[in-house]
């Protein structure tokens, strides 16, 4: 997993980058915008920056615990905060432009960040068999 950690956190490094210069090229750095419309966009994109940061961050430090259960535990942990990115993504692209601040994207990308940083952390309070 921390391969894929890694790949994934780095592409969406490159993909934030690349958010930018479209909200720049496109949308003229979002001047002229409604305020709920340039907060729906940059918040999405800062949260594509803390995805890629987390998953890098997983990808250099996650080590494999020795227990099963610890072992299932950190792997749906990192599933979901290897989704989150992809899902603020899919938000970044499509929730600016609904109605009334709706938001289907990000929430469950929050959701996924934190229950898979709490999947790691509890993974992480294994207990060692002293024989």
């Amino acid at each position: 997993m921390r391969n894929v950690h890694r790949i994934v956190g780095i592409t969406m490094l490159l993909v934030f980058l690349g958010t930018g210069q479209y909200m720049d090229r496109m949308y003229d750095h979002l001047r002229g915008m409604s305020d709920a419309r340039r907060m729906l966009f940059r918040s999405d994109h800062i949260y594509l920056l803390l995805t890629a940061v987390l998953n890098i961050a997983l990808g250099i430090y996650a080590t494999p615990r020795v227990r099963v259960a610890s072992r299932v535990l950190q792997m749906a942990g990192s599933i979901a905060i290897i989704a989150a990115p992809f899902l603020f993504l899919a938000a970044f692209f499509t929730e600016p432009w609904m109605a009334n601040l709706a938001r289907p994207w990000t929430r469950p990308a929050i959701y996924a960040v934190f229950s898979g940083g709490l999947a790691h952390l509890l993974a992480s309070y294994e207990v060692v068999d002293p024989r």
